[in-house]
C-alpha cells in the first residue's frame, strides 16, 4: 500500500485508468445522452486517457519533465469531445499541484484535488450540475472532509474521493431531467468514477467493488420537442481543434466569441516545449463561424468537425449530380451513404458491370462520377460508365484505389462547378491522398518486406507489404509513422472490427504526431484491420 504518490504512480494510476475505460467504454458509449445523445463518450474518455499515457511512454523512463506535466500535456493534446476535454483539464488541474512537489500524502492530494475541480469548473463556459463537474467536485469535497475528519493517510483519502464521486454520481438524474428520463447516469462522470477507482487499486492494491454500470428503469418523459436519446434542437456540429500562437487576451475573445456562436464550451490550456496550447471544443451551429474565430485567435490545427445528428441527404433528382460508389461491407457502406452517396455493396468478386450500371441508371441525375474503390474495379467501373453514355447519362470514372481516396473525392466535390471541373477535382484529391491498409496473412509467403507467417500482420501502403510482424498494434504504428515521415495534414483512419487496434492508433498519433488532424471511422471492410489515407 503506497503512503504517498509518487510520480511513478502517477504513471501505473493513468496506466490502470485506461485499462478500466476500455473494459467499459461500451456500456459508457451506451448511458451517453447529455449533452447530445452521441454514444461517443467512452470512446472519447478512452482516446483521452491513452494520449495521456502514450505522452508519458514516449518520454522514456529518465523523462527530463515530471509524468504529472507529461501525462496532462498528452491528454490536453489528444483530447476528444467534451467529457474527454474536462478529464484534460483535470489531469492538468492535478499536474499544476503536484508537478516537481514531493510525493503527495493524504492531505496534498485532498487539496490537489480540489484545486482541479475548480479548474474544471472554471474550463468550461456553462457549467451544469448533473454532470462530470458535479461528479469531480463531489470527489473533491469528499476528500476534504476525510482529511478534516483525521482521516489523513492517502489510501483513505483516494477511497473518500473515489466513493464520493461515486455518490455524486448516483444522484445526477435527480439534477438532470434528461437522464433521469433516459434512466442513466452522466456517462462522463460514470467514467471519471472509473478513473478514480483506478486510483484506488494503484494506492491499496485492491479494486473497489461497485455494481455495473447499467440502465434504470426510466421514468415517462415529460412531453417535449427533443426525446431521449434523440439530439436536441440547436447548434448541430461539434467542433474541435488545438490553437497555438495565441496569448491570454486572444483566447479570451475566443472563449467570449464562441459562447455567443453556441454550447458546450471547454477551452483548456497546457504549455508545451513549443510555448503554450489550448484544446477548444464547441457545439455551434456555424461551423464556418468557429473556425474563424479560432483563425483570429492564433493558429488553430487538427481541427475536428463532427455532426451531432445524422445528416439526411436529399435523394437525388433529374438534372443533378449524384456520385456512385463500389463498397465492400456494411459499415463503409453507411459511411458513404451518410455523405450522399449511392452505394454498389461488394468487392471486386462480387460486384459486377451491370450492377455499377445499374446504379447509374438508377439516381436518375444526368451526371455522375463514379469511384470503384478498388483498382481491380477501375476497368469494370469504366465501361459501366460507357454503358451509361450511351443511355444520355454523363458518367466519369475517378480511379479511387481506395474507400480513403474515395473519401477524399467526396470531400472536395461540389456540384456548383462544372461538371468536368468537379471530376478534375476530385481526380486531384484522390490522387494527392496516400493510402494504405493493415492485414492479416492467411499463409506463409515472401512479400516485398520479408516473409510472412499465418497470422503475421501486413502494413501495405499503395499496394506493397513495407511492414510485417507478429504484433499488429506494432505494425499499424509503423505504417503510420512511414506514412507520415512523407508529411501529411490528415490521417482518416477506418477501422475494422478491432476497435482497441483503433484506439491504439489514434492515441499513437495523438502523441507523436499531434499536429496532424485525423478522422476516424468505424466499420471496415472484411479483412480489412485498419484502412488509412493520408492527404
Amino acid at each position: 500500500m503506497l503512503q504517498a504518490l509518487d510520480e511513478e504512480a502517477a504513471g501505473r494510476w493513468c496506466r490502470a485508468a485506461c485499462v478500466a475505460l476500455s473494459e467499459s467504454r461500451a456500456r459508457l458509449d451506451d448511458l451517453n445522452v447529455f449533452p447530445v445523445p452521441d454514444g461517443d463518450t467512452g470512446t472519447n474518455l478512452v482516446l483521452t486517457a491513452q494520449a495521456a499515457l502514450a505522452a508519458l511512454d514516449a518520454a522514456g523512463e529518465a523523462p527530463a519533465e515530471s509524468p504529472w506535466i507529461l501525462l496532462a500535456r498528452g491528454a490536453v493534446l489528444g483530447a476528444r469531445g467534451n467529457s474527454g476535454t474536462i478529464l484534460a483539464q483535470l489531469f492538468r488541474g492535478l499536474a499544476d499541484q503536484l508537478a516537481g512537489a514531493p510525493p503527495a500524502d493524504g492531505p496534498t492530494f485532498a487539496l490537489a484535488m480540489q484545486k482541479a475541480a475548480e479548474t474544471a469548473y472554471a474550463a468550461v463556459a456553462d457549467p451544469e450540475e448533473g454532470t462530470f463537474l458535479t461528479v469531480a467536485r463531489g470527489g473533491a469535497r469528499a476528500a476534504v472532509e476525510a482529511v478534516d475528519e483525521g482521516r489523513t493517510g492517502l489510501a483513505d483519502v483516494v477511497r473518500a474521493t473515489a466513493d464520493g464521486a461515486r455518490a455524486a454520481l448516483e444522484s445526477t438524474p435527480d439534477q438532470l431531467d434528461v437522464l433521469r428520463d433516459a434512466g442513466v447516469v452522466d456517462a462522463g462522470g460514470a467514467g471519471l468514477c472509473l478513473v478514480l477507482d483506478a486510483l484506488v487499486t494503484t494506492v491499496t492494491g485492491v479494486e473497489p467493488a461497485r455494481p455495473p454500470l447499467v440502465r434504470r428503469p426510466a421514468r415517462a418523459a415529460r412531453a417535449r420537442d427533443d426525446a431521449p436519446h434523440q439530439p436536441p434542437a440547436g447548434p448541430g456540429s461539434e467542433v474541435q481543434y488545438l490553437l497555438v500562437d495565441a496569448d491570454e487576451e486572444a483566447v479570451a475573445r475566443l472563449h467570449e466569441r464562441l459562447a455567443a456562436l453556441g454550447d458546450s464550451l471547454v477551452v483548456v490550456g497546457v504549455d508545451t516545449p513549443g510555448g503554450r496550447a489550448w484544446n477548444v471544443h464547441v457545439h455551434v451551429a456555424d461551423v464556418g463561424a468557429a473556425i474563424e474565430a479560432g483563425i483570429e485567435a492564433g493558429r488553430p490545427y487538427r481541427i475536428s468537425v463532427t455532426p451531432l445528428a445524422p445528416v439526411r441527404q436529399p435523394a437525388p433528382v433529374p438534372g443533378t449530380r449524384a456520385v456512385v460508389a463500389v463498397v465492400d461491407g456494411e459499415g463503409l457502406a453507411g459511411l458513404f451513404t451518410r455523405e450522399g452517396v449511392r452505394v454498389v455493396a461488394g468487392g471486386p468478386d462480387g460486384v459486377s458491370e451491370d450492377d455499377v450500371l445499374a446504379e447509374i441508371i438508377a439516381c436518375t441525375a444526368a451526371d455522375v462520377v463514379v469511384l470503384p474503390n478498388d483498382p481491380d474495379l477501375t476497368a469494370l467501373a469504366s465501361r459501366a460508365a460507357a454503358r451509361a453514355r450511351e443511355e444520355g447519362r454523363d458518367a466519369a470514372v475517378v480511379p479511387t484505389r481506395s474507400p480513403v481516396q474515395g473519401l477524399a473525392a467526396i470531400a472536395v466535390a461540389d456540384p456548383a462547378r462544372r461538371f468536368g471541373d468537379d471530376v478534375i477535382a476530385m481526380a486531384e484529391a484522390a490522387a494527392a491522398t496516400r493510402w494504405a491498409e493493415v492485414t492479416v496473412a492467411d499463409q506463409e509467403a515472401l512479400t516485398s518486406a520479408g516473409r510472412c507467417r499465418p497470422g503475421d500482420a501486413l502494413g501495405s501502403a499503395e499496394g506493397d507489404v513495407v511492414v510485417v510482424g507478429p504484433d499488429l498494434t506494432a505494425v499499424a504504428r509503423e505504417l503510420l509513422d512511414r506514412l507520415l515521415g512523407a508529411g501529411g495534414e490528415l490521417a482518416t483512419l477506418v477501422i475494422g472490427a478491432d476497435r482497441d487496434l483503433g484506439d491504439a492508433v489514434c492515441a499513437h498519433l495523438a502523441a507523436l504526431h499531434p499536429t496532424v488532424e485525423v478522422a476516424r471511422y468505424d466499420g471496415g471492410p472484411a479483412g480489412s484491420l485498419l484502412l488509412v489515407g493520408v492527404e
